[in-house]
């Protein structure tokens, strides 16, 4: 049976709901990470910005046989933490 169009936007109203959530959670992990990494203190345009997180991404995307935590793993100086600046 069909469902009420009625039905259909309290659906549509509830997952919007949930991607928002969702959303805001991974925009709260990547900030923490980008100001971990110092991210925070540089000054950048945005468009300089988004060209950079978006060649990260290609990075992760691509189906090199690496998951990112043994890209992680493998990377120099990954397992003492962030480096100190003198």
């Amino acid at each position: 049976m069909k469902k009420p169009s009625r039905q259909i936007r309290d659906e549509i109203a509830r997952l919007q709901g949930q991607l928002k959530q969702a959303e805001t959670r991974e925009a709260e992990r990547i900030g923490r990470i980008a100001l971990r990494a110092g991210m925070g203190e540089i000054e950048i345009e945005e468009g300089a910005l988004l060209s950079a997180f978006e060649e990260i991404a290609g990075r992760f995307r691509k189906g090199n046989g690496r998951t990112a935590k043994a890209a992680a793993a493998g990377a120099p100086g990954s397992s003492s933490g962030p480096a100190e600046q003198g």
